[in-house]
């Protein structure tokens, strides 16, 4: 670019090479905040402190990168630590004053991000507080999500369509007798766009639809698979459990309440673009002030929703950037030993998995990504690139 202006008016896409350095530079950061959040997790640890080690962790390796660039360069936490335990489906990432602990056992579906200049890398994980393999219908929804994963890995590629996608994880997810989770969605992001205009939904209803679109060359997703023991139909309990929110820069109604208009200045000054918890907010005013803001559109909340007790939720996140010699899945970690009741049997489930992830072209890395998917036809759980290629 030959200067800032034209910088600020083309939109930058993994064309520039710089823009895939920033994506993969927040990949390598939020892979290694989940090694040391999981690091973390043991029984009786509190939620919350686990939560803000795994923030702390970005802003510390974030804030030492591009330190010297001429324009400022926003960066840090892209969305926010959470940690969702057994029937809670996502976004518990609770205040400063929770006492909630993890026990022994229990199901966790850690889920964070980073961002360097507004490029994004998400990643979602799942794990159980417990030595030895997983069994039973844990194991079984934990390789629901993340079969589900390595098939929407191979599908996302240009000239395929979303709606394809879609009806590929539910028909995965039934394979292991589970269900994928309505209302989550797959976005397409863009530099400072978390929820890009393409997107691909769980689970294709009346109540949730979005135009078809077919994916090209140059884009990135964040692919979020979410599985259920139970029905997939999650409710919200407690409004106040509620703790992530956006701005909405398209609103721009006047606020009456003197508290909102300060924390929506305060938001505005500090996460005008990602997702942010109400701990970083001066907590009194933020209590008195988020009500009217999300009232009035200012701010999209993410809210807790929950399955039935007794059942099991499983994550897989992950990041990809379409490149021209094909898929590149920047963050993942390896999963826990499976042993799940079902196994795949389907010949197109197979065949989606078969499928490789980078265009065939000599040796080398294309080689491995191939064996990789020669890997995953012959697994019931399909494990996962292994993390350190997905930081490369």
């Amino acid at each position: 670019m030959s200067s800032d202006d034209e910088r600020d008016e083309k939109e930058l896409d993994l064309t520039a090479p710089e823009v895939v350095t920033k994506y993969k530079s927040a990949a390598e950061i939020v892979n290694k905040a989940l090694k040391i959040v999981l690091a973390e997790c043991k029984p009786k640890a509190k939620i919350v402190d686990i939560c803000e080690k795994g923030d702390s962790y970005i802003k510390e390796q974030t804030s030492s990168m591009y330190k010297n660039a001429k324009k400022k360069i926003d960066r840090g936490v892209a969305f926010p630590t959470c940690i969702s335990v057994n029937n809670t489906v996502g976004h518990f990432s609770p205040l400063a004053s929770d006492e909630t602990v993890l026990e022994e056992g229990d199901m966790l579906k850690i889920d964070m991000g980073c961002h360097i200049d507004g490029f994004i890398a998400l990643v979602g994980h799942t794990h159980v507080l417990q030595e030895g393999p997983i069994s039973g219908r844990k194991a079984d929804v934990i390789a629901a999500a993340n079969t589900a994963a390595e098939v929407a890995l191979r599908l996302v590629r240009p000239g395929k369509k979303n709606n394809a996608v879609t009806d590929a994880i539910q028909k995965v997810a039934a394979a292991y007798d589970c269900k994928i989770v309505e209302g989550v969605l797959s976005h397409q992001m863009k530099q400072k766009r978390i929820d890009g205009d393409k997107v691909v939904l769980s689970v294709s209803s009346p109540d949730t639809r979005v135009d078809d679109v077919e994916f090209e060359e140059n884009e990135v997703y964040a692919i979020d698979i979410v599985a259920s023991t139970g029905d997939g139909k999650p409710k919200l309990l407690d409004e106040k459990q509620t703790t992530i929110y956006r701005k909405d820069e398209s609103v721009n109604y006047q606020l009456k309440m003197k508290a909102s208009r300060f924390i929506i200045s305060e938001i505005k000054e500090n996460f005008p673009h990602m997702p942010f918890t109400a701990r970083s907010l001066e907590e009194k005013r933020a209590r008195l002030g988020l009500v009217e803001c999300v009232n009035h559109g200012h701010l999209q909340p993410y809210p807790v929703l929950y399955e039935k007790p007794g059942d099991f939720v499983a994550q897989i996140k992950f990041t990809v950037l379409l490149m021209p010699n094909g898929s590149d899945r920047i963050t993942s970690h390896t999963l826990q030993e499976l042993q799940p009741t079902k196994t795949i049997d389907d010949p197109e489930i197979k065949g989606w998995l078969a499928l490789g992830i980078k265009k065939k072209k000599g040796g080398g890395k294309k080689k491995k990504a191939k064996m990789a998917g020669e890997k995953a036809e012959t697994s019931t759980e399909a494990e996962p690139m292994e993390a350190s290629s997905a930081q490369e």
